[in-house]
């Protein structure tokens, strides 16, 4: 089959192998340069669908980069002849934009299907320099249909590619069955983990003493990782699956939790959802209801087309909440669910799905529906790369993934995470540091994940009073300010440089990061104008464009007051002075000399 579309969007071929599925479409322009390209496949009887890809190109003019969901540090063009990347519901999120020098849209592409494997790219044509789009359909093994329906939205708008993307997840938001799930108020406030501080080698009254100096430095919440199920200590998940505290770390886990609650702290637990071990008590009720065995895990990955094996799962989350009193979850490893062509799948009947994808959602929504039922504000975590539009459903958390230690990963990572998120909350990966680190240098940490809620994993007990004076500094910036870090309007500058200038703005006030050696705009009259300086320079450079007086206040990275003087700032630049990893503030002074 081939279509060919030609309206005012560019040319669109949807082109498969099969003679069995005819093809239709509908253009409907939004309004100009927006465009919804909507696809429908039909067969006569129930067959397996084809391959098929969904093609156009654009001419490449003034396009500079390329970004999406996992471009990680690499916002490179790529090339046709390239694999793109694959999205699913636990896998990123069928979404691009290619943007210029300015970071203005040239155009931002979208596909309504986040549940379903596609696979997405846009890569350089050499033979004529133009940029040849995909979407690639039924190249994951998925059951037989004779019907399927998406949409492709079009976006060629000269608009900056943040508001694009934006406007990408409200579309997404809108179709039905992707509303997000509710954010509670703790969601957005700084997170103890044991991660990195622990790993699996951890006890509870350890946990309690870091909960304990946690709260006095500004954590609301700990996030008890892996390591409370067993006694193993090794990586692998060999003992996974059973979900039984092991009495050795934390002898009684309801009196445990509760110590952390009259802590004021909320409680979460840690859950690797689609593992069950070898050496686990349920090996042998599930062993013949899995998707695969990973020989190097010494697990196998559950099939959650089986609706007892959906039931286990959410009856353990459901005691764990209402047992234990834990106030949410970190679901890990949900990307695991997948189908692979050579596999040999469970020998078992019953299945109640012939879908994976459909399956996992299921799961996924039925948790966080029950878990709700429970607990009204429930907790829910994922990782990046789970972070797609249906993610959202499920949970109201999304951390970025690990890289511990990288402070300018992390702010890739938190930034690319809040392009699509909406209101979602955004974790930033756990803060650590070496011991032996300048607490300057430690400060960039926290400095470089600002536009993200901070979760600190590091041994509160042994770092000492100066690395804690820190912490606590920026912690409570953080929570002074998230009404305008997490709900202003977000201004993530040039991702091809690893965003060097960030600014978030809500009223009269505005917050700006700087990460390099640049001029800082300030462009409007602000009551309130902050810069957080993310370099190891000692002034920063700033563009006034509407001149004023201001109180000028200048914090190193402990918090503590370096310099305090007025300054009247005409048009032009402006050599501010500003401590290492510190904050510069600038308070406007009224013509009565009020501020």
């Amino acid at each position: 089959m081939k279509t060919l579309i030609n309206y005012d969007c560019p040319t669109v071929i949807i082109d498969g192998n099969s003679p069995l599925f005819e093809s239709f479409t509908n253009i409907e322009t939004i309004t100009e340069n927006l465009f919804l390209v909507h696809i429908r496949l039909t067969a006569v009887k129930i067959e397996q669908p084809p391959v098929c890809r969904i093609e156009w190109s654009t001419p490449a003019v003034d396009i500079h980069s390329l970004w999406h969901p996992g471009t990680d540090r690499n916002k490179a063009l790529q090339v046709d002849w390239g694999d793109g990347f694959q999205s699913k519901s636990t896998s990123l999120a069928p979404v691009a934009s290619l943007y210029n020098l300015e970071g203005r849209n040239r155009m931002t592409f979208a596909f309504t299907d986040a549940l379903n494997n596609v696979s997405i790219k846009a890569g350089i044509h050499e033979e004529d320099s133009t940029f040849l789009c995909s979407v690639t359909l039924f190249e994951e093994a998925m059951p037989k249909l004779d019907h399927y329906e998406a949409t492709l939205r079009i976006d060629r708008r000269d608009i900056p590619f943040y508001k694009a993307l934006e406007d990408v997840t409200k579309w997404w938001e809108g179709l039905p069955g992707y509303e997000p799930a509710a954010v509670p108020d703790v969601a957005l406030r700084p997170m103890y983990s044991t991660w990195y501080s622990y790993h699996q080698k951890l006890t509870a009254a350890e946990l309690e003493e870091q909960c304990r100096l946690a709260k006095e430095l500004g954590c609301d919440t700990i996030i008890v990782d892996d390591g409370w199920q067993t006694d193993d200590n090794n990586r692998g998940y060999a003992y996974t699956g059973d979900w039984e505290v092991y009495a050795g770390k934390i002898p009684d886990m309801r009196a445990h939790v509760d110590t952390v609650h009259r802590l004021d702290m909320k409680y979460m637990l840690w859950y690797s959802v689609p593992f069950v071990g070898k050496r686990s008590k349920v090996w042998s009720k599930f062993d013949n209801k899995l998707l695969r065995v990973d020989e190097k895990l010494n697990a196998g990955v559950l099939d959650p087309r089986y609706p007892d094996v959906r039931e286990y799962l959410i009856n353990t989350y459901e005691q764990a909440v209402f047992g234990w009193d834990i106030d949410g979850l970190k679901l890990d490893f949900v990307d695991s669910f997948r189908l692979s062509p050579d596999q040999k799948e469970g020998t078992a009947e019953g299945r109640d799905y012939e879908s994976v994808p459909e399956a996992v959602d299921r799961l996924l929504s039925d948790v966080m529906e029950r878990l709700r039922a429970i607990k009204p504000d429930i907790l829910i975590e994922f990782r990046q790369t789970y972070i797609g539009p249906l993610m959202r459903k499920y949970g109201n958390m999304f951390r970025a993934n690990d890289c511990p230690n990288d402070s300018i990963q992390n702010r890739i990572r938190t930034l690319d995470l809040r392009l699509l998120s909406g209101n979602t909350a955004v974790h930033s990966d756990m803060i650590m540091f070496n011991p032996k680190e300048s607490v300057e240098s430690a400060a960039m940490q926290l400095i470089n994940v600002l536009f993200s809620v901070p979760q600190i994993s590091v041994r509160l007990d042994e770092i000492g009073e100066v690395y804690a004076g820190m912490i606590r500094f920026w912690l409570s910036f953080c929570k002074e300010n998230s009404d305008i870090l997490l709900k202003g309007k977000l201004v993530p500058e040039q991702p091809e440089l690893l965003y060097p200038l960030i600014s978030a703005q809500k009223g009269d006030a505005k917050i700006v990061a700087v990460y390099a050696n640049i001029v800082v705009p300030m462009d409007a009259s602000y009551d309130r104008f902050i810069v957080a300086n993310g370099t190891y320079n000692e002034q920063v450079v700033v563009r006034c464009h509407h001149p004023g007086r201001y109180n000028l206040t200048v914090k190193n990275c402990c918090g503590q007051v370096v310099l305090l003087r007025q300054i009247e700032l005409q048009d032009g630049l402006h050599e501010l002075p500003i401590a290492r990893a510190g904050l510069v503030i600038l308070q406007r002074i009224d013509d009565s000399g009020e501020i």
